[in-house]
């Protein structure tokens, strides 16, 4: 027997469920807050990434799903939505025609790691983009949308920041880091020693429990902020304590790429294991200009979506579900045609089967519906149709003309 590749799930039934809720939730909250939907593509060429992500990174490193097509053409499979965005912006030109442009996003991301729950090599992203405010309040209003969407969905989480600085205090405050850790080197593990090389600030991110320890002693970046990158940190740690919305400033927390700059953020929960950030983002305002774009600021997020499903508080109502049956065959069509009416405001399953009374309404019960109408001779000679509410137990009568 065939079956779905390893980190590749199939979704349906109460998971595809949550996962449609999600996505029309998430989707109606952020056209409240001015975004639009953008769609780009799944296949991309490598080198979008390796310019984005960045070819030091374990991502393009390891995980991508990359190979040559038949135009011999470097591709792979997207491992993270913002790239593409950027990408798409860009190349639309529309950083050349300057105001604000904010676009929301979902959809498949595919990266080679080992699977554990809440990491599948298939996963699926919500995220947000906007582009030409350097405000502070842009980045407090994605916050708050984020905020908003896992409100709507019943999931707690607890809000990290951090400040990533700017290449005014940046460079600093990286020889500071760097001369920290050659000056422990021997307590470090390897990977920090190639960090260290390529990225030194993702040292600060390693897992290893040792340095882990070390780290606590090393510079803090927000110890270090120019003028002007700590007066907007200040700023919006103000504004989220005005508004009531709690948060801790995790130190650690890094994004290691040039192009990051000022506010970094991650939503993480404590009710899903080990794998618990379940929306992370920040202010990224030379990413544009890294994909040949004009200088443009930016600011976004992305969710995990699978990392949540779980998480999610379903509406208790439920709409409504009708049952059509016919106890001829001769009267199927009729039947057929007023269940089509009433699909125009319900939900509805045709039965195409004549049936007796009592096995419809049995077949009714079984898939969980809500009301049972059935269609005999006698019906169809008065041109009604036999009603049972099977919630409240109570039966009626109607005529075609008041079905809907």
């Amino acid at each position: 027997m065939i079956q779905s590749l390893r980190g590749m799930n199939d979704l349906f039934d109460d998971e595809s469920r949550r996962f449609s809720f999600f996505i029309s939730t998430a989707t109606a909250i952020a056209k409240r807050y001015g975004f639009e939907y953008i769609q780009t593509p799944i296949l991309e060429e490598t080198a979008l990434f390796k310019r984005s992500v960045g070819e030091s990174s374990d991502i393009v490193g390891k995980e991508m799903y990359r190979f040559q097509d038949k135009g011999e053409n470097d591709v792979c499979m997207r491992p993270e939505g913002t790239a593409g965005v950027v990408r798409a912006f860009v190349q639309k030109k529309l950083d050349r025609a300057g105001g604000k442009h904010r676009y929301f996003y979902y959809g498949p991301m595919f990266r080679y790691e080992r699977p554990q729950k809440g990491r599948l090599r298939q996963f699926h992203q919500f995220g947000a983009e906007s582009f030409g405010t350097a405000s502070v309040y842009e980045d407090l209003t994605v916050l708050l949308l984020i905020r908003d969407i896992l409100s709507a969905l019943g999931v707690g989480y607890r809000l990290k920041l951090n400040s990533l600085g700017c290449p005014t205090c940046m460079p600093p405050y990286r020889e500071k880091l760097v001369n920290f850790v050659q000056a422990h080197v021997e307590h470090v593990c390897e990977d920090c020693k190639r960090r260290v090389e390529l990225n030194p600030i993702r040292v600060l991110d390693c897992k290893n429990e040792s340095c882990q320890i070390l780290y606590k002693n090393a510079p803090k970046l927000v110890s270090h902020l120019c003028e002007s990158c700590d007066a907007d940190f200040a700023k919006l740690t103000q504004l989220l304590t005005q508004m009531g919305i709690a948060f801790e400033i995790d130190t650690h927390l890094v994004r290691g790429l040039d192009y990051y700059s000022k506010t970094a953020f991650e939503f993480v929960s404590d009710g899903i294991g080990a794998q618990n950030a379940i929306a992370g983002g920040g202010r990224y305002d030379r990413l544009v200009e890294f994909l040949d774009g004009k200088a443009t600021p930016a600011v976004g997020f992305a969710i995990g979506i699978e990392r949540i499903l779980e998480l999610i508080q379903m509406p208790q109502g439920t709409t409504p579900l009708y049952y059509f049956g016919a106890m001829q065959e001769e009267h199927i069509d009729t039947l057929f045609m007023l269940a089509q009416q009433k699909r125009q405001n319900a939900r509805v399953h045709i039965e195409y089967e004549p049936r007796s009374f009592a096995k419809h309404l049995n077949n009714a019960q079984k898939i969980g519906a809500h009301f049972c109408m059935i269609l005999g001779e006698n019906e169809i000679q008065s041109q009604t149709i036999w009603a049972k509410n099977l919630v409240q137990n109570s039966e009626s009568t109607l005529p075609w003309d008041e079905l809907l």
